[in-house]
């Protein structure tokens, strides 16, 4: 997997505990048929800001909208937005600001 170097934004630091957001941007469609995306839940909100923890592993695949989520106790803020497969791990707890309405497909691990 390559890591994201050409961005200056994005720092090989982990946040407190090690976890950290990992946003695959564009995957090919071949990817997303092989995870089944578009057999997820979908879900959906509108702008503004809001706590997340995630209790278990979640992958999503966003549809449309764009959040930045700044990761609690790190000074760390992800980007993502539509197009993007994006996965949190299991004890993350971050806040989300959404800045354009989201709409994605989802699932959570069972492990």
């Amino acid at each position: 997997m390559a890591s994201g170097s050409s961005n200056p934004d994005s720092m090989d630091t982990d946040p407190p505990g090690g976890l950290s957001i990992a946003v695959e941007r564009n995957p090919p469609e071949s990817r997303l048929q092989q995870l089944g995306v578009r057999s997820w839940p979908k879900w959906g909100c509108p702008p503004g800001k809001f706590p997340v923890k995630f209790d278990a592993r979640q992958t999503c695949y966003l549809l449309k909208g764009k959040v930045r989520a700044h990761i609690k106790g790190s000074s760390e803020c992800v980007e993502f937005g539509a197009g993007d497969l994006v996965v949190f791990p299991k004890g993350l707890s971050c806040t989300w600001d959404v800045v354009a309405a989201v709409d994605k497909y989802y699932k959570f691990d069972s492990s």
